[in-house]
This record gives structure tokens, C-alpha cells and sequence, in this order.
């Protein structure tokens, strides 16, 4: 008996990696620092053996630090929780990711996870339309963007100064059949691109305009608390930035980043992403207040190596559109 009890111990530990549960974690992230604190407390609250230390900053600056860090010799960060996969998928390519490929994935789309476990979406941060509740037409489709009720009405972040822009921007002439025409026709109907989320929310808000495209969250938690506006998922789809995180290759602390990264996506760091107001990447965890069903919400297909690759051409496609 004491045999088989210790066989199956053994079994049971060459099935689970045992990491040493303390020391430090080092997260480079551009979450906002009300969520990386968040993330960064319930993470510790489960493993108190492990302090995390963490640093927030907009995904160029935090590129910018982690590369000189490397180029010096003295890499500190052991994760990156950053905006957009392009990013990632670039990272990747360089070699300067960690492959995870034993994390748990139940529960996730196969296209929310990198084949090789080197990132790993942690939410979906979608970009739909908002509209001012005064508006007379309530758009439904992206297509009702072009149409004469929407005529000098339209504030849109620009990809030229937007990650998310851009991957909105390249899922959307991707995945609708007007390609860039649909594009061409927002900006022939006096379209205004530029700003960001939060200056599209206050120029519909304040009634400047009566559209936008914007990220899901901003208008939800706003028309909570009792702003005149509504969020819109069109009935084609939306894009998504998925906030992906990344093992670092030169991770000083890789077994606490890998334990980092099962609690991202496990159910409790994907309640955790729900309770901050995000629609989860996990399946079967509670959407926010103020969200439709989960299955009511199309999310676009996106490329994310074909997005690096002609990243250049795209950008010079919307310039030339918007005259930017």
C-alpha cells in the first residue's frame, strides 16, 4: 500500500511542476495602475511567499525600458502584461519569450493562446460603437457609420497614434467585405480620426458628437453612472485586444513567472479580470454588469504575424485615406 501511495506521489509530482513558491516577481505591464495593483495583491494574497514588484508605464516606454535593460546585461522583468499580441508576436520572433506550453489553456479559444505557449490573452477588450443617447439613429452595424444620420458625427482614435486602433482597423477591412472602401467611405462622410478612448467618450458624451468607435468598457461603466451614452456590439463583430502575457526568456524569476501566468488564466485571476470591469478570455466566467450574454458577442478574426508584416503598409493605407 505504501508502495502504490508513493508511486503515486511520484506520478502526481512529474505531472505537476513544483515551483518554490517565493522570492520575487518582476511585471512590466501598461495595465492601469488601479488594475496592476489589483492583479499584483490577489496574486500575492495566493502565493505570500512572493513579492511582486511591478512597473506601469504605455507598451513604447515599457519596450523601450525592457531593451535597454537587455542590451545592458542586467534584464530585471520576469513577465510582460502588455495591450496587443502584435507586440508579442514580434517578441517571439527575436526569440525573447519563454515557451509555457504545459500552462492550463481549459476554457480558452485555441486563437486567444500563442500554438507555442510563448503569450496567453488574459481578457477581451473590445472596440464597438458608442452613441449618445440623443442620437435618432441607433446604430446596429458598422455600415450605419456611413450613412447621412452619421454625417460629421464620427470621432474615431487613429491607428497612426493607436495599437488598438490599428488592430481595430486591420480586423475590420479583414473581416468586412467593403475591405478599406469601408474606410473610405467613413472619411467621405466627414469622419474625425484622432485622440484617444478617453476623448472619443467625452466628445459623445458632451454631445460634439454623436459617435465613436471605442473600447467596450469606458461607455459601460459610464452610462452606469449615468452618462448619456450606450455601447453598441455591431452585428458583424468586433475586434479585440486581449492584453496577452509573456514569460520573459531572460526572466530571472521564470518558475514564479509561470506560476504568474497559471493565475492569470486560471478561473479565480479570470474572476479577477471580471470584477475590474472586462470581459474574460476563460469561458464560463461571469461577464461584468452592463455586458450581453457572452454568446451574443462576435469577436472578429485577427492575424497577428500578418498584422506585424505589413504593419508599415497599413498605417500608409490610413494616411493616405484621412490625408494623415
Amino acid at each position: 500500500m505504501r508502495i502504490l501511495l508513493a508511486a503515486g506521489l511520484m506520478l502526481a509530482s512529474a505531472l505537476t511542476p513544483a515551483f518554490a513558491q517565493d522570492g520575487t516577481l518582476v511585471l512590466y505591464t501598461s495595465q492601469p495602475n488601479t488594475d496592476a495593483q489589483q492583479t499584483a495583491d490577489a496574486f500575492m494574497a495566493k502565493y505570500p511567499g512572493i513579492t511582486v514588484e511591478w512597473v506601469r508605464d504605455g507598451t513604447p516606454k515599457i519596450m523601450a525600458k525592457f531593451r535597454a535593460e537587455l542590451e545592458a546585461g542586467a534584464p530585471l522583468a520576469d513577465v510582460l502584461l502588455i495591450a496587443d499580441v502584435v507586440t508579442m508576436e514580434g517578441l517571439k520572433a527575436e526569440g525573447l519569450l519563454l515557451n509555457y506550453p504545459e500552462a492550463d489553456t481549459t476554457g480558452f479559444d485555441a486563437n486567444l493562446f500563442d500554438e507555442d505557449g510563448a503569450y496567453f490573452s488574459t481578457k477581451l477588450i473590445t472596440t464597438g460603437i458608442v452613441y449618445n443617447t440623443a442620437a435618432s439613429m441607433v446604430p446596429a452595424s458598422w455600415l450605419d457609420l456611413t450613412k447621412p444620420e452619421a454625417k460629421d458625427q464620427l470621432a474615431m482614435p487613429s491607428p497612426l497614434t493607436s495599437g488598438a486602433a490599428l488592430i481595430h482597423a486591420v480586423t475590420l477591412t479583414g473581416s468586412l467585405a467593403e475591405g478599406w472602401d469601408f474606410y473610405s467611405a467613413l472619411a467621405a462622410n466627414g469622419a474625425q480620426a484622432s485622440g484617444g478612448n478617453g476623448d472619443i467618450l467625452t466628445a459623445v458624451a458632451g454631445g460634439e458628437k454623436l459617435y465613436g468607435m471605442i473600447v467596450d468598457f469606458l461607455p459601460i461603466r459610464e452610462a452606469a453612472k449615468g452618462a448619456p451614452v450606450a455601447f453598441v456590439f455591431p452585428t458583424e463583430g468586433v475586434s479585440a485586444v486581449t492584453e496577452p502575457a509573456a514569460i520573459l526568456a531572460s526572466a530571472p524569476n521564470p518558475d514564479n513567472a509561470k506560476l504568474f501566468i497559471d493565475f492569470l488564466l486560471s478561473e479565480e485571476g479570470q474572476q479577477l479580470a471580471s470584477n475590474q470591469g472586462y470581459i474574460p478570455a476563460r469561458d464560463g466566467v461571469a461577464l461584468p454588469a452592463g455586458y450581453p450574454d457572452r454568446a451574443g458577442i462576435k469577436v472578429l478574426p485577427y492575424d497577428a504575424a500578418a498584422a506585424l508584416a505589413n504593419e508599415t503598409a497599413n498605417k500608409e493605407q490610413f494616411g493616405e485615406i484621412f490625408g494623415q
